[in-house]
C-alpha cells in the first residue's frame, strides 16, 4: 500500500475491518476515540520534544526515530479514521472545506512567509 494507490475509503475500511473483527465498536464512542487520539497526538510529539526546528525536521535521517514516528502517526490516522467511522464523516469532503475555509481566512498574498498578517502600516 502507498498513498499513490490507495484511497480514504480503503483506508477506513481497513480500520472498521480491524476494530469490528476485534468487536471494539462496543468502545469506540466519540469521547473515548477522540481521548485516544489526544494521547496518541502526544506520543507522537514527545518524539520532537526538546529538538531545536532544524533537528526536527532531520529526524527521518535516524532509522529508529523515523520508524517510531512512523508508527507514533499511524496511530494517530487510525483513530482520526476510526472517528470519521464512527460519526459517518466524509473525511475528503471535510478537508476539503475547511481549507477552501483556511484560504478564505488566510490569503496567500497576505500571509505567504509569515503566521500572521503583513503589517500595513496603519495605527
Amino acid at each position: 500500500m502507498s498513498d499513490s494507490t490507495t484511497t480514504m475509503l480503503q483506508l477506513r475500511d481497513f480500520v472498521s475491518d480491524f476494530v469490528n473483527a476485534r468487536d471494539w465498536q462496543q468502545f469506540h464512542s466519540p469521547k473515548n476515540l477522540s481521548m485516544a487520539l489526544a494521547i496518541e497526538v502526544a506520543e507522537l510529539m514527545e518524539h520532537f520534544q526538546w529538538l531545536t526546528t532544524d533537528a526536527s525536521r532531520n529526524v527521518g535521517e535516524d532509522p529508529q526515530v523515523i520508524s517510531a514516528v512512523r508508527e507514533e502517526l499511524a496511530d494517530v490516522m487510525c483513530y482520526a479514521l476510526a472517528i470519521a467511522n464512527e460519526l459517518n464523516i466524509d473525511v475528503s469532503a471535510a478537508m476539503h472545506d475547511k481549507m477552501r475555509k483556511n484560504e478564505l481566512k488566510y490569503p496567500a498574498e497576505e500571509y505567504r512567509g509569515r503566521y500572521g498578517p503583513q503589517d500595513t502600516g496603519s495605527s
